[in-house]
């Protein structure tokens, strides 16, 4: 496949390089960032590519360098597909395909570090698998928990890795169709799913349930959206609901547990967040350390979700 280039543009410095290409191949990665401008960036899903734009300057430029890169580090695509990035949650659409066969199915396989995931360009706008968790999907598996609690679980990716390490976890989504493809992406690493819960409700239904029960989890996921809504209409706003989470998370959390605390929120930065955090640690009167994975090569900085840990002790 091959796009229409300008004649005289160049490839641009914020393209992955062939070195760092080799390097994901190397380490079983396929799902990650090619490229990221101010309005938009640019994804590899396997062969598939997935555009995301701000405006229609963005998606020209972003469309016409992809060609180039691929034909400077011979990647070979398989399909292309673009999805506008818009102010309001509610005029989100799904992704549209660019380039490539229609007849194709809009399902696929990616793998991270060897953990495979399905990837749908047709669910909607979201196809599975956010690639700026990499790295806390990876500390998920050092850290080896015996049981994690994985809230807004989408697609159970988090519970995957823990999964791949010999935990059991417990997945809290308002989504049954995306806990249906959590169960998926067990079956796809064989590992069973009988021991694990999924569970289609509110997390702030949930967590104080499990609290009476007397629950307890060495691993604690948060990676809430900006903004949410139950099926009983209750609304949910990161920037005001959070503190109120994480305190409900602190009740269920192991003496040395570890508790994720990530957004996409622009307002709540890391500093945010570890400021926030130590505040829920005085009211709980808990103790902890914070740490912090390695950036994303592939990713700008300030780019991906900010995203700290909370280790108990």
């Amino acid at each position: 496949m091959r796009l229409n280039l300008l004649p005289t543009m160049k490839m641009r410095s914020e393209w992955i390089d062939a070195t760092m290409l080799r390097d994901f191949e190397a380490e079983g990665t396929d799902a990650h960032r090619l490229c990221t401008i101010d309005d938009g960036w640019v994804e590899r899903f396997g062969r598939d590519i997935l555009i995301s734009f701000k405006n229609a300057p963005a998606r020209e430029r972003l469309t016409l360098e992809l060609n180039l890169w691929g034909t400077a580090v011979g990647f070979k695509f398989g399909r292309i597909f673009i999805r506008f990035l818009p102010r309001k949650n509610e005029e989100r659409e799904k992704p549209r395909l660019l380039f490539g066969s229609k007849e194709e199915n809009l399902q696929t396989l990616v793998t991270e570090r060897h953990l495979k995931f399905g990837i749908d360009f047709g669910a909607g706008y979201s196809v599975g698998l956010f690639a700026d968790q990499r790295e806390n999907r990876s500390y998920v598996r050092k850290i080896a928990p015996k049981r994690l609690l994985n809230c807004f679980a989408y697609t159970c990716s988090f519970s995957v890795a823990a999964t791949s390490v010999g935990a059991k976890t417990v997945n809290v989504d308002l989504s049954k169709k995306s806990l249906a493809r959590g169960r998926e992406n067990f079956s796809l690493n064989s590992l069973p799913s009988n021991d694990h819960q999924f569970i289609a409700d509110d997390v702030f239904t949930v967590l104080p349930r499990l609290a009476r029960k007397g629950e307890k989890f060495d691993a604690i996921i948060l990676d809430p959206p900006t903004f949410s809504r139950s099926r009983r209409g209750k609304a949910f706003h990161v920037e005001h609901d959070f503190e109120k989470l994480l305190l409900l998370a602190l009740e269920l959390t192991e003496r040395d547990g570890c508790i994720l605390l990530s957004t996409n929120c622009s307002t709540l930065r890391e500093h945010a967040l570890e400021v926030m955090a130590r505040y829920c640690l005085k009211a709980a009167r808990r103790a902890g350390k914070f740490h912090r994975q390695p950036p994303l090569p592939d990713f700008s900085p300030n780019m991906g979700a900010s995203s700290i840990w909370l280790c108990l002790h």
